[in-house]
This record gives structure tokens, sequence and C-alpha cells, in this order.
């Protein structure tokens, strides 16, 4: 196991909480395989009804995967620590994965901090699983800030998120709160972080079952369900003004229409997305749009394919460079300009990178 991820069992609930506050429990390798050893041995065991992960951190559920490792890693050989990167990633989806499909409730509270990686280990879709956030949930997936893309299976997710508001999301890469996690489909249960102690309890003191743990944590949120209420989040106010700048077909479309609309929620996308990469918010846009019309599964196997020429391009790792090595912000991204995006560098994202009989996830085939 890893000090990095305590394992408990507990009334017939596994819990597992990441614990490594210091780096807002970013998730290491040694994290990734403790977590799939827990859910594996868990998966079959009679005794265990469902599965909670949460965190150790006030601040934090989880901030994403550990990008210095990325830097640092992405920089060497093959034979000096690269293929921990590869590793990293194919683990990583593999266990999301997992989780996805995952036969048993799983229960995530998303308390503080829940971006990239974490809503990797957050979002599963199979029948029971309940995602909890809080009035401290900061939601986002930020990746094109570092000139990646939303990866984790958010292919899948974003794609599926009401009208084009997972576009929204992956293209600017803003954060959320609770409300719009709910209206987005990104969460489904709110409950104070004042009572999420009082939760544990009930669920540690109640006749819980695989059949009626759903249930058990619906009465448990009733008094809470006007405190974040989708229907007054901001997503849901700006829904029209998203839908209708976000829908175009390419990112040169998207930005024109966002030009023409003065609102200040339209200005503020536009200068966030000012700061990114223009290659990957091309390749992004270009991976939703594919993701809508495929499963989970093979959103994960394009998207690791995606992460491989990622690092190998370099836009991955200058934008890595900028945000956490040296700090001064000011990614040198290649291409420049939107304009000198063509066809060709965002169709290379979507190349194969191993033939299907070998790809690292084939096992889902």
């Amino acid at each position: 196991m890893s000090e990095h991820l305590l394992a408990r069992i507990q009334n017939h609930i596994g819990h597992l909480t990441l614990n490594r506050p210091h780096a807002l429990n970013s998730l290491s390798l040694e994290m990734l395989r403790a977590i799939t050893h827990c859910l594996l041995a868990w998966r079959d065991d009679p005794g265990i009804a469902a599965v909670l992960i949460d965190s150790n951190s006030e601040k934090a559920f989880c901030a994403g995967g550990d990008i210095r490792f990325f830097f640092q890693a992405g920089q060497q050989t093959p034979q000096q620590g690269s293929a921990l990167l590869e590793d990293f990633f194919t683990e990583e989806y593999a266990l999301n994965h997992l989780i996805h499909h995952y036969p048993k409730p799983y229960i995530a509270v998303m308390d503080g901090i829940v971006m990239g990686g974490g809503m990797g280990i957050a979002q599963g879709f199979a029948p029971g699983r309940m995602r909890i956030v809080t009035e401290r949930t900061r939601m986002a997936m930020p990746e094109v800030n570092i000139g990646l893309f939303p990866d984790v299976g958010a292919s899948y997710f974003l794609s599926r998120c009401p009208g084009h508001v997972g576009t929204y999301l992956a293209l600017t890469g803003q954060t959320i709160g609770a409300a719009d996690a709910i209206y987005a489909g990104l969460a489904d249960l709110f409950i104070p972080s004042s009572h999420i102690d009082g939760l544990k309890t009930r669920l540690a003191t109640s006749t819980v079952s695989d059949s009626n743990i759903d249930q058990v944590l619906c009465d448990y949120g009733v008094p809470f369900l006007s405190q974040a209420n989708p229907d007054d989040s901001a997503l849901a106010s700006q829904r029209e003004r998203i839908d209708r700048h976000f829908m175009h077909a390419t990112l040169p479309a998207i930005v024109a229409s966002l030009q023409q609309d003065a609102d200040p929620f339209t200005q503020a996308a536009l200068a966030a997305m000012h700061k990114r990469s223009p290659l990957m918010q091309c390749v992004t846009l270009q991976q939703l749009r594919r993701g809508a019309a495929i499963e989970f599964a093979d959103c994960l196997r394009m998207e690791r394919s995606m992460m491989r020429h990622s690092f190998a391009l370099g836009e991955a790792l200058e934008g890595i460079r900028a945000a956490v090595i040296d700090k001064d912000l000011a990614p040198r991204w290649t291409p420049a300009r939107l304009e000198d995006v063509t066809d060709a560098m965002v169709e290379d994202f979507f190349r194969p990178a191993w033939p299907a009989c070998s790809h690292p996830l084939r096992c889902w085939l």
C-alpha cells in the first residue's frame, strides 16, 4: 500500500482516503496502484457493499496528476524514466475504466479542489455511483492551461454535459462550484462540508447494502437541496449564450462568435482562451466532438494515444514549465497564433500510437 492512501473497512463500506495534502492530493503512480489494488480486492468481496473515496484535506479532494513528475519524466529518455510516464497514464486510464464500470456503489466526496485526475477517480457512471460536492468544491478540467487536453475520460463525460457546457469547460478551463457541477451533470448531491462527518456517521451506523445506500445518501441530503440549486447556477443562467457560441465546429468560428458578444461572461471566456495553446484548444474541440459518438473505453483508448503524442510534440512540457517550473506564466506556444494551426497538426494527435493488437489498453477490445 501507499502512505499517501489510507484504506479501511467500516460497516461493510470500503473507505479510501487520499493522504497527500502537501501536494493537494495530486496523484502519483504509487497512489494509482494502491487505489487499484483496493478496488480490485473489494470488487469481489461479499463483505463490501460499497466504496467511499475522500481526502484528508480541507483544500482539495484531488488537484489532478503530479505534473512536476510529468515534466521531469517527459524530458528523459525511456531508459532514464519516461517509461514511468507511459506507465502512469496507462494505469491511470485503466483505473478510470475500473471505476466507471465498478459493480458496487461508489461514492466520491469532492470537497475542495477537484481537477484533472481527481475528476477521473470521481466520475464513475455505473449504477449506484454518487458524486458529492460541498460549498468548498472548486471543479475544473484545466488541462488546456498547460498545453494538454482534458483526459481521464473527459472525452466522454464532458461531451455528455447539457448542450455545449462541456465544450465551454474544456476550452476555457474555467472553475465551477457545487451548483454548476450538479447542473453540468458532473455531480449528484450537495452536502455542506460541516455535515460530511455526519454523513459518514450515518453510513457507519445504518444498515447498509448495495441496494439501499443511494437512498441513505439522498435522505441525508434532503435538508440541503436549496443550498446548491442547479437551476440557479451560473451555467444555467448562461446556458443560451454558451450553446450559441460553443456550438460551432471549429475554434476560429467559436472565437469569432465570442468576439461579437460584449457580455462580461463571454469576454471572460474569450480572455481565458487567449491564454491557452491555440493548437491544444483545436485538439480539445476535436476530441470532444469525437468522444460524443463513442463509448467510454474507446474514449480512453483515444486519449491514451493523444497523450503519447502530446509529450512527443512538446507543447505539454512548455505549458508545465511556464505554470509550475519557472512560473513565468509566459508559455511559448507552437504555433503561437490560431490562424497558423492546420488540420494536419490537429489530426496528428488522433493517429493511433499503437496497432490495436498492442495498444496498452487493448484488454477492453
